[in-house]
């Protein structure tokens, strides 16, 4: 085998190892001018050998679902056509282990008809994969080793089942019986052209039988409610905890955030990191040590397409970086605050810190706002999420509410754990409560929102142009590199729903609409707290240094 793949040698059962073998052996490389066998890069490779790896107690596939995200021109046709073939023709089932205790694969016709589809919203993104793949076959080794294989324009007999294109309605699908599925380019998967619908039912339709899908998304635009961000969601909720669901293999990619458009190094840095085995520069890739040998993606022609005036910035990101980079309402880009991202940083115990604090209570519809609350460093402006309660996803938040006796329990546990010298807190609905930590706490607090409410800091009401100054605040503090934060994940996906919503007073934030379950309360917490410390500041406080080192601890 051509692959290192130290991390699955031994460790992690996985049935890839007989895929790539069956790749190189049957299938052609697609465009070349004479027959190659198809071999996958390194990086490939490795997304393969994870795909199919297994769980070592059942030994059943690990993953009913992958996503493979790089951006254009990478490789992402040819791999996912080889990896339809595999599924159509190749040792993809596990069929128990070996003497050796290795896993072992055997073909889908072994246990059903197999349907393999390529499926996208119109038929010009399905030729994406179609074409190599209908190459691969043609011209390799797999038309001697399989009888009765007729690899036609508009679909492919196999022996035994078929390959086919997918662009029809999601209603039409209902009841096709796919082992295995493409969906390509799902970041333009909407609602409007039936993306999301189709996606549904494919994934279902896979499920029933124990197949997989495969999704292949170019970077989403954050607030179009495209397949692809819909499993960056999942995905991220699974890492949240906030579902039980797994089974997602999520494979996605992009150039560092603080990549600069504007400095020719900076930008090819970033652009051979995102296209990782593919770049063409001739120090080869920056994943593997040793470095693989260059590939093919052209990197000194990709940069200088971002200093063409007449292509959009954002579209460059987005295509060439891979960057996820915000809807056109965004508050804050996700560059702006991955930038400012410091995970390394520790708060000890005992240091001087300010809280902010915004709440919610259960809704009689809807998915209920989350309550969260976030602590600043004041010395040097580290945010850091303390905790963030939310309704989970699905069936599993089904009456839920939210838990106050945690939440009045982590408030006191961060006066107790750390020096606070100010709350500031959004009242609504939590009035009681505000009043309370006002009487327990409020003549020791060095920071006061006023003297007869040190704590209760309104954001609604009558109090717009505070509102509008302490998010402007905020904001240019982010772009300005002024603040760092936590890195937590829930403080970051309320950041980044955040939406501007012009007033007449100026810029405030909302979620993308009312009923939206895209929280934003994380985000107001923090603002809330850094308001907070902009106060501290003007008072004098956070000079000197806490003697102590510690780590954040973060309340649940």
């Amino acid at each position: 085998m051509p692959w290192r793949g130290p991390q699955y040698a031994g460790e992690v059962p996985t049935l890839g190892w007989q895929v790539l073998g069956w790749m190189i052996d049957m299938l052609a490389a697609p465009d070349r001018a004479e027959y190659e066998p198809f071999t996958p890069t390194q990086e490939q490779a490795d997304f393969i050998l994870g795909f199919y790896e297994l769980d070592p107690a059942t030994g059943k596939r690990r993953y009913r679902r992958g996503l493979l995200s790089r951006p254009r021109g990478w490789g992402k046709s040819p791999l996912l056509a080889a990896i339809s073939c595999a599924e159509a023709l190749g040792p993809v089932v596990p069929d128990g282990w070996d003497a050796d205790g290795e896993p072992v694969g055997m073909p889908w016709e072994r246990v059903r008809t197999p349907l393999v589809q390529i499926a996208a919203v119109s038929e010009d993104q399905t030729k994406n994969t179609w074409t190599p793949l209908l190459e691969m076959l043609r011209l390799g080794p797999v038309m001697d080793a399989y009888p009765g294989l007729e690899p036609l324009d508009s679909f492919v007999n196999l022996p035994r089942g078929r390959m086919e294109q997918v662009t029809s309605s999601a209603t039409s699908r209902k009841g096709n019986k796919g082992v295995f599925a493409v969906l390509d380019q799902t970041e333009e998967w909407t609602v409007s052209n039936g993306g999301r619908r189709l996606a549904q039912v494919l994934r279902s339709n896979a499920t029933k039988i124990g197949g997989t899908t495969l999704e292949s998304p170019n970077a989403f635009i954050p607030g179009m409610g495209s397949v692809a961000e819909e499993s960056a969601a999942f995905a991220q909720a699974v890492v949240d905890g906030r579902t039980r669901g797994d089974g997602l293999l999520w494979d996605h990619r992009e150039a560092p955030a603080e990549t600069d458009l504007t400095d020719r190094e900076s930008l090819v840095a970033g652009l051979r990191y995102a296209y990782g085995d593919s770049s063409d520069h001739p120090d080869g890739c920056v994943l593997h040590d040793p470095p693989c040998p260059p590939g093919w993606s052209p990197i000194d022609h990709i940069a200088a397409s971002f200093w063409d005036t007449s292509n959009d910035p954002q579209v460059q990101r987005s295509d060439f970086l891979n960057q996820i980079t915000h809807a056109s309402d965004s508050w804050i880009t996700q560059p702006e605050w991955a930038g400012v991202a410091a995970a390394d940083k520790v708060v000890a115990e005992d240091e001087e810190i300010v809280l902010g604090f915004d709440g919610s209570r259960r809704r009689s519809h809807g998915v209920t706002d989350a309550t969260a609350l976030v602590g600043c460093r004041v010395r040097d402006g580290h945010l850091f999420l303390l905790g963030c309660w939310e309704q989970p996803d699905g069936l599993f938040g089904r009456d839920w509410q939210v838990p106050t006796v945690e939440v009045l329990a982590a408030v006191e546990e961060a006066f107790r754990r750390y020096r606070v010298v100010g709350m500031y807190a959004d009242p609504a609905k939590w009035e009681s409560h505000v009043a309370t930590w006002e009487a327990k706490h409020g003549r020791r607090l060095k920071v006061k929102a006023t003297m007869q409410h040190p704590i209760e800091w309104w954001m609604t009401g009558g109090r717009a142009s505070l509102i509008v100054r302490a998010l402007e605040k905020f904001r240019s503090s982010v772009v300005d590199g002024e603040l760092t934060h936590d890195g937590s994940s829930v403080l970051t996906r309320h950041v980044l729903n955040s939406r501007r919503r012009e007033s007449r007073s100026g810029i405030q934030i909302a979620k993308e609409h009312p009923e939206s379950p895209r929280k934003i309360d994380a985000a107001v917490a923090a603002v809330l707290a850094w308001q907070c410390r902009v106060d501290a500041l003007a008072k004098g406080l956070g000079k000197k240094k806490a003697a102590r080192s510690g780590r954040v601890v973060v309340l649940r």
